[in-house]
């Protein structure tokens, strides 16, 4: 009986090391992943054009390092909802242009809020500028938390006319900035015709089900333009 004791002791410390190889084997491999994403982005062979998105969570930027490190354009949170608007847009949209980098606003959709306010909101904050990127529009917000019952359609119809209106200001179609999210709930991309920024570390997203025009490749890179890490974006070629 003592010996079968003793056997079933050997084999649970047994267990409890090869537990703790496994365990170790994981965090080693979470750690370099982690690592290997903070300085990755895609290769300028594939993706010739490439820049980042930006908003006043990130800090100060460094414009003429994000300039040398290869950022050829960039989009600037500009405005989010009905009322909310980055503090930081105006001075980083003067910093990217005076470094030799383009341009462009964002805007964060909010399903809850009437169309109209949420133009007037951006209107407000990015000027009519010819010279700017595309206006870009990031859908991640679903209407399914709204304090009052917002139907798939009205999602829709409103999200159409915020668009029209944005395109009457800027003078471009937008870009939809689609997370797989909202994607999933509302099957957006099939209703909307225009260019796509799809979102995935590291790989590819097919998650739209047609082609993207950009993608934030990376959504945590460490680089010396900025002490937070920054959203890197590319170009379909």
């Amino acid at each position: 009986m003592a010996r079968r004791s003793g056997n079933r002791k050997t084999g649970n410390r047994a267990r409890l090391r090869l537990f703790a190889a496994l365990l170790l084997v994981a965090v080693l491999a979470a750690g370099y992943a982690w690592w290997h994403m903070r300085g990755w982005n895609p290769d300028r062979g594939d993706y010739a054009v490439q820049g980042l998105e930006v908003g006043a969570e990130d800090g100060r930027i460094d414009w003429r390092a994000a300039r040398a490190i290869g950022a050829d354009f960039a989009y600037i949170d500009a405005s989010a909802s009905a009322f909310a608007r980055d503090p930081r847009f105006v001075g980083n949209l003067e910093a990217a242009k005076k470094a030799g980098v383009q341009a462009g606003a964002v805007h964060r959709y909010d399903p809850c809020q009437p169309a109209d306010k949420q133009a007037a909101n951006f209107v407000t904050v990015v000027p009519r500028d010819a010279k700017l990127l595309p206006p870009a529009v990031e859908l991640d917000l679903l209407a399914d938390q709204c304090p009052v019952a917002v139907s798939d359609a009205k999602v829709e119809s409103e999200l159409m006319t915020f668009i029209n209106q944005l395109e009457t200001h800027t003078g471009k179609p937008t870009i939809l900035k689609v997370t797989p999210a909202f994607e999933e709930r509302y099957g957006i991309t099939a209703r909307l015709d225009r260019n796509l920024w799809l979102v995935r570390d590291r790989f590819q997203p097919d998650y739209a089900g047609r082609p993207w025009t950009m993608w934030t490749a990376n959504t945590s890179l460490a680089t010396e333009a900025a002490a937070e890490p920054l959203r890197w974006v590319v170009v379909q070629p």
